[in-house]
């Protein structure tokens, strides 16, 4: 069956497709109840198959060809069941390195009395995570850009387990600078982690696990976290006398270390650039084009002038930065509150990161399920800011169950959010890459980070831990004004015209098919019908 089309005065060739599948049209009689999917499917229904596919390891092709052969392939997809090892060994490293980030944090009064120094120098420990995230993302970008997902792994991994070997060696009270270093070098690998949860599931993974994947990735991270809450309260008590204290110490050192060591020789032997065969059709084109016509600085520009990118990167910024900082201050909080509670501090912790993780898992499956970004977004991040009043609230109540209630409630959703924004930026932003995007929205996270880490800390210290969760409330709540912005330019009756690579104009009103190709028709004319990729549907949708 052939296609004539005509676009936008481009006079494209016929495609040509099997006889055996129907295409969604301008078919009056055409019901427009959706198309029997396949795992991977396009908005096309296979009228008459003819032989059984093996599930384990299933191909799903697409053959496109036109009638004058102009070097464009047929093309394939195919899924491997190693993704699943390539996101679990991110989760891995990723892990260890988050645990890093809060694990001097959590036992904040105890590294005081051991090193000697005041409680904002071991604040430091965590913020300068934000910090050296900030002036490291535009190069490492670059790289992730230009040379792919092995050698971001690689380094990732290798400066994670150098950091953890430093701070083995920093385990006496004069060192403390030593201890800087390695969390330095820790804090450096995550520059090289944060953007590749969105990269690794759009290389990796098929259009209707993406989202899940990517929810993974970040699951890895706040794993982490959640480990670094639980963990250092147990291995370090709060003793008086410094040797036994050092001892405790390096034994939470020593076991960083080893794992570090451990997840980095699996990285080295395992991790994979990419699949020989592409799992969407999305990635069939971007292979397709060449590098020297790809411009990193020219995508950096296109994304700072994209203004429904730019609101959600400061919104995006606001929520996870008031994250950062409640998880940097939490010990401190609840210290004042509830004295000698060390421990509870850390469960607390905890409870915050498994309830976001739980949160992030099931957005991440909502989303691949029914594509609505902006209204999951916006309802996520509304319920962020009703959690974080709850929160300031009932922290000073006496009672430490409802903190823990409290606790869960406001991780679920700020938590949750995480992979909602990856998501949503890759959505707005198609066909830049996904490491570009997901780097300006963590920029925007550590610096928001720092700003209201050093803000709500200087306002515990004068004005009490109310007054400072209060700012933050404001903030959440100007967060959720400008997600809710987002809603507005974006209806299914009209649309901008967007360009791709390929070269051919796509309207942003037409209707999605579930996956990676569009069955797309000109609003102002019923001349054309054409077949074109992709990231994955439902980027207006409502």
């Amino acid at each position: 069956m052939c296609l004539s089309c005509s676009f936008c005065r481009l006079n494209l060739q016929c495609a040509q497709v099997p006889k055996n599948f129907v295409i969604m049209g301008d078919n009056p009689d055409f019901d427009n109840k959706e198309m029997k999917e396949e795992k991977n499917g396009l908005d096309l229904r296979k009228t008459n198959p003819s032989k059984s596919v093996d599930l384990e390891e299933q191909i799903e092709c697409t053959s496109i060809s036109n009638e004058n052969q102009d070097n464009r392939p047929s093309t394939t997809t195919r899924l491997y069941k190693r993704r699943w090892v390539m996101v679990f060994l991110f989760s891995c490293y990723s892990l260890c390195n988050a645990f890093q980030w809060i694990q001097y944090g959590i036992i904040n009064n105890i590294f005081m009395k051991f090193y000697n120094v005041d409680s904002f120098t071991i604040d430091w420990m965590s913020m300068v995570y934000m910090l050296t995230y900030i002036p490291f993302i535009w190069p490492v970008s670059w790289l992730l850009d230009k040379k792919g997902l092995r050698l971001i792994a690689l380094m990732a991994t290798a400066i994670n387990c150098l950091g953890t070997w430093i701070k083995v060696a920093s385990v006496r009270s004069n060192l403390f600078w030593v201890t800087m270093l390695g969390q330095f070098a820790s804090s450096l690998s995550q520059v090289f982690i944060l953007g590749m949860p969105s990269r690794l599931a759009s290389v990796w993974f098929g259009s209707e696990e993406v989202s899940t994947a990517c929810s993974i990735g970040v699951f890895g991270n706040q794993l982490g976290i959640a480990i670094g809450f639980l963990v250092p309260p147990i291995l370090v008590p709060n003793v008086d006398n410094i040797d036994e204290l050092a001892y405790h110490i390096s034994i939470m050192f020593y076991i960083t270390a080893g794992v570090a060591t451990v997840i980095f020789i699996l990285v080295v032997f395992m991790f994979q650039e990419k699949p020989e065969i592409p799992p969407t059709l999305a990635q069939v084109q971007a292979r397709s084009i060449p590098p020297e016509e790809y411009s990193y600085m020219a995508s950096i520009l296109r994304l700072l002038r994209n203004l429904p990118f730019m609101l959600l990167v400061i919104s995006y910024g606001l929520n996870v930065g008031c994250f950062y900082a409640v998880s940097t201050l939490l010990n401190r909080m609840i210290i004042e509150h509830y004295p000698g509670e060390e421990v509870n501090a850390g469960r607390i912790g905890l409870t915050i990161v498994i309830a976001g993780m739980v949160g992030s898992l099931i957005c991440g499956i909502w989303l691949d399920k029914t594509k609505t970004y902006k209204q999951t977004t916006l309802a996520v991040y509304l319920l962020s800011f009703v959690g974080m009043v709850v929160y300031a609230f009932t922290l000073s109540l006496g009672h430490l169950w409802v903190v823990f209630v409290t606790s869960g409630a406001l991780g679920f959703f700020m938590t949750g959010y995480l992979p909602l924004g990856f998501e949503f930026a890759v959505e707005l932003t198609f066909p830049e890459c996904e490491g570009t995007s997901s780097g300006l929205l963590n920029c925007s996270a550590q610096i928001f980070g720092i700003m209201f880490t050093i803000g709500q800390g200087k306002i515990i210290e004068h004005f009490g831990t109310f007054a400072g969760n209060i700012f933050l409330c404001v903030f959440l709540l100007i967060g959720t004004i400008m997600t809710g912005s987002l809603l507005t330019p974006y209806t299914h009756d009209a649309g901008p015209i967007m360009h791709r690579p390929m070269g051919l104009p796509i309207t942003a009103g037409c209707d999605t098919a579930r996956d990676w190709t569009r069955v797309c028709s000109d609003t102002s004319s019923t001349e054309m019908q054409c077949l074109r990729p992709l990231r994955h549907s439902g980027v207006y949708s409502s």
